[in-house]
């Protein structure tokens, strides 16, 4: 009875729902009016993603989601050369990555909400900070992501939302707008703090309310307990959940 609505994307997904993750906080908001499911995959860019697309959104499902989050893009851009050269994806490879797991959503669904996010800013001292916290002095001398990096693959995908009419999240730019962003919304350079999580949480929600998917005009899956008479309670389901 409930619509679902799908995170998927890497490890800033996979870790919505620790304590103050914005996925968590996604399905309190939505609580017994849609179902919040993450697919969230640590590591993983927008090459390795395209794996999972008829597992995690199979053609053939009789419910396909209503709404899904698309966030990659922060693994895409590590830097060739560097530790994490593995996960880096070339940013033409990315645009055309995404928009082949966009077109498969709307081959499962063609009202599907879907909602782009960008990569997140790249605090640089902080990967290093967090770099020599694991490993002291063999700790990398150079960040392996940087914040000029994740702003490129971020415009690249705010253009693929452009050009594909569908809606979008410059998280990127957003962290920014704040001062002392880098220890208030990143917890190691890149993944986010509580602070952080309420960023995207806020973001999410309000991009979603200005489409159609507002929680605040959802109805109940079934009937609120104040509608419920307590000698006759059958005569609230009879009528439509409100």
């Amino acid at each position: 009875m409930r619509p679902e609505i799908v995170l998927f994307g890497d490890s800033i997904t996979e870790r919505s729902f620790q304590s103050g993750g914005w996925g968590a906080a996604l399905a309190d908001t939505y609580s017994r009016k849609a179902d919040v499911k993450v697919r969230g995959y640590g590591g993983y860019n927008t090459r390795w993603a395209l794996f999972l697309l008829h597992q995690i959104f199979p053609l053939d499902s009789r419910k396909p989601p209503a709404a899904a989050t698309i966030f990659f893009g922060a693994n895409d851009a590590a830097i060739l050369g560097r530790t994490s050269e593995r996960q880096h994806v070339p940013l033409e490879e990315f645009k055309e990555n995404l928009r082949k797991i966009v077109l498969h959503l709307k081959e499962c669904s063609p009202t599907i909400l879907i909602v782009l996010i960008t990569p997140p800013p790249v605090d640089e001292e902080g990967r290093n900070e967090y770099a020599r916290s694991l490993y002291g002095e063999d700790a990398r001398k150079l960040p392996e992501r940087t914040n000029e990096a994740a702003e490129v693959y971020a415009k690249k995908c705010l253009e693929l939302a452009e050009e594909m009419g569908i809606r979008s999240i410059n998280l990127w730019s957003k962290l920014q707008e704040t001062e002392g962003w880098q220890k208030k919304f990143l917890s190691d350079g890149l993944h986010l703090t509580p602070e952080g999580n309420a960023v995207v949480l806020q973001e999410v929600v309000r991009v979603f309310k200005e489409a159609w998917f507002s929680a605040d005009e959802m109805p109940y899956d079934f009937p609120h307990h104040s509608v419920i008479d307590g000698k006759s309670p059958e005569k609230a389901f009879e009528q439509r959940c409100i």
